[in-house]
Protein backbone atom coordinates (compact mmCIF):
# COMPACT_ATOMS: atom_id res chain seq x y z
CA UNK A 1 0.00 0.00 0.00
CA UNK A 2 1.53 3.46 -0.96
CA UNK A 3 1.99 5.75 2.03
CA UNK A 4 2.25 9.58 1.34
CA UNK A 5 4.85 11.43 3.81
CA UNK A 6 4.78 15.28 3.50
CA UNK A 7 7.80 17.12 5.47
CA UNK A 8 8.91 20.63 5.77
CA UNK A 9 6.71 22.65 7.05
CA UNK A 10 7.41 25.32 9.94
CA UNK A 11 6.88 28.86 10.96
CA UNK A 12 7.91 31.21 8.67
CA UNK A 13 8.01 35.01 8.69
CA UNK A 14 5.68 36.70 5.74
CA UNK A 15 7.94 37.26 2.50
CA UNK A 16 10.05 33.77 3.89
CA UNK A 17 10.70 30.67 1.96
CA UNK A 18 10.11 27.17 2.77
CA UNK A 19 10.95 24.15 0.86
CA UNK A 20 8.53 20.76 1.29
CA UNK A 21 8.94 17.33 0.58
CA UNK A 22 6.79 14.53 -0.20
CA UNK A 23 7.86 10.83 -0.49
CA UNK A 24 6.05 7.83 -1.42
CA UNK A 25 6.62 4.13 -0.59
CA UNK A 26 6.97 2.26 -3.48
CA UNK A 27 7.86 5.22 -5.65
CA UNK A 28 4.30 5.72 -7.52
CA UNK A 29 5.52 8.59 -9.38
CA UNK A 30 6.20 7.47 -13.03
CA UNK A 31 3.04 7.98 -15.20
CA UNK A 32 1.19 9.70 -12.55
CA UNK A 33 0.29 13.17 -12.59
CA UNK A 34 1.39 14.23 -8.86
CA UNK A 35 0.18 16.75 -7.13
CA UNK A 36 0.83 19.64 -4.14
CA UNK A 37 -2.89 20.06 -1.73
CA UNK A 38 -2.91 22.37 1.17
CA UNK A 39 -6.36 22.95 3.31
CA UNK A 40 -6.47 26.22 5.79
CA UNK A 41 -8.60 26.23 8.72
CA UNK A 42 -12.11 25.58 7.91
CA UNK A 43 -11.32 25.48 4.35
CA UNK A 44 -11.73 22.90 1.71
CA UNK A 45 -8.49 21.01 0.13
CA UNK A 46 -7.41 22.62 -2.89
CA UNK A 47 -4.59 21.46 -5.52
CA UNK A 48 -2.36 24.48 -5.45
CA UNK A 49 0.12 22.68 -8.00
CA UNK A 50 0.59 19.47 -9.98
CA UNK A 51 3.56 18.29 -12.05
CA UNK A 52 3.19 15.49 -15.18
CA UNK A 53 5.73 12.75 -16.14
CA UNK A 54 7.12 14.88 -18.18
CA UNK A 55 7.70 17.67 -15.74
CA UNK A 56 5.04 19.95 -16.88
CA UNK A 57 3.78 21.89 -14.40
CA UNK A 58 0.90 23.97 -13.63
CA UNK A 59 -0.03 26.38 -10.46
CA UNK A 60 -2.90 27.53 -8.61
CA UNK A 61 -3.32 31.38 -9.84
CA UNK A 62 -2.59 32.67 -6.20
CA UNK A 63 0.22 30.77 -6.19
CA UNK A 64 1.99 31.31 -9.36
CA UNK A 65 5.37 33.05 -9.96
CA UNK A 66 6.09 32.05 -5.86
CA UNK A 67 6.07 28.10 -5.96
CA UNK A 68 7.62 25.57 -7.82
CA UNK A 69 6.93 21.90 -7.53
CA UNK A 70 9.87 19.22 -8.83
CA UNK A 71 10.43 15.73 -8.58
CA UNK A 72 13.28 13.74 -8.47
CA UNK A 73 11.61 10.92 -10.43
CA UNK A 74 12.91 8.73 -7.81
CA UNK A 75 10.48 8.76 -5.21
CA UNK A 76 10.48 12.69 -3.92
CA UNK A 77 8.18 15.47 -5.32
CA UNK A 78 9.28 19.37 -4.02
CA UNK A 79 7.32 22.41 -3.09
CA UNK A 80 9.40 25.91 -2.99
CA UNK A 81 7.68 28.19 -1.57
CA UNK A 82 8.64 31.80 -1.81
CA UNK A 83 7.63 35.34 -0.86
CA UNK A 84 4.74 33.46 1.78
CA UNK A 85 2.31 35.31 2.71
CA UNK A 86 -0.36 34.87 5.45
CA UNK A 87 -2.70 33.33 3.71
CA UNK A 88 -0.34 30.48 2.52
CA UNK A 89 -1.02 29.21 6.33
CA UNK A 90 -2.31 26.07 6.01
CA UNK A 91 -1.53 22.00 6.18
CA UNK A 92 -0.01 21.18 2.97
CA UNK A 93 -0.40 17.27 0.95
CA UNK A 94 0.84 15.33 -1.66
CA UNK A 95 -1.19 12.99 -3.60
CA UNK A 96 -2.17 11.77 -7.42
CA UNK A 97 -3.76 13.99 -9.17
CA UNK A 98 -6.76 13.26 -9.19
CA UNK A 99 -6.03 12.17 -5.45
CA UNK A 100 -6.00 8.15 -5.68
CA UNK A 101 -4.26 6.94 -2.24
CA UNK A 102 -4.85 7.64 1.08
CA UNK A 103 -3.94 11.13 2.50
CA UNK A 104 -1.06 11.48 4.49
CA UNK A 105 -0.33 13.34 8.02
CA UNK A 106 0.40 16.34 5.69
CA UNK A 107 3.10 19.25 7.31
CA UNK A 108 1.66 22.18 8.52
CA UNK A 109 2.67 25.92 7.09
CA UNK A 110 2.68 29.01 9.34
CA UNK A 111 3.04 32.28 8.06
CA UNK A 112 2.98 34.87 10.90
CA UNK A 113 5.04 37.77 11.88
Amino acid sequence: QVKLVESGGHLVHPGGSLRLSCTASGGIWSGYFMGWYRQAPGAQRNMVARITPTHKTQYADYVKGRFTVSTDDADTMYLEMNSLEPEDTAVYYCNTVPALYEWGQGTQVTVSS
